[in-house]
């Protein structure tokens, strides 16, 4: 699945789609679309750093979207998992991840897949390939059919009582 549109089109659109107040930008240098969305933006605030672990003042704070980008080529997979996880589980609620996995060959599509994130796009230019991995935790999981009341041993109760 190539996409047609570039990697600065594509992180546009999430930026556009979410409208985030607040966003983390965790690179090596600053994120062009990130730059371009907050100069059409001024409310959104963007926060930038290259430090892996975060320091505790950005660890701290919560985001309406995090992007990791360039850093996953030079972090060991660990730490590389250990950033994802810990910005999903505590920082924030959308997460943008654009990697080369030619660059990184102990990262596999199916390690962004266990982290929760969805292959959003993936970018060929020369003989470089980007891929685009995101997250949304309102679209997750779905709530399955199974959960409503026609399933339940007394339906007249069915979101009434917590237990």
């Amino acid at each position: 699945m190539t996409s047609a549109s570039t990697p600065h089109q594509a992180l546009l659109g999430i930026f556009e789609h979410y409208q985030p107040k607040r966003m983390l930008c965790i690179s090596r240098e600053p994120i062009p679309a990130a730059l371009a969305f907050c100069t059409e933006h001024p409310d959104c605030v963007r926060v930038e750093t290259d430090q892996v672990p975060l320091p505790a003042e950005l660890a701290n704070q919560r985001y309406d979207l995090a992007v990791v980008a360039d850093e996953l080529e030079r972090l060991d997979k660990r730490q590389g998992v250990e950033l994802i996880a810990g910005l999903r589980n505590l920082s924030v609620s959308r997460l943008a991840v654009l990697v080369d996995l030619q660059q990184t060959p102990e990262w596999k599509d199916t390690d962004f897949f266990g982290l929760a994130l969805q292959r959003h796009g993936k970018f060929e230019r020369d003989d470089r390939s980007l891929s685009l991995f995101t997250y949304d935790l309102a679209e997750y999981k779905s709530v399955p059919d199974w959960l409503n009341s026609k399933y339940w041993a007394n339906p007249q109760l069915f979101g009434k009582y917590w237990w």
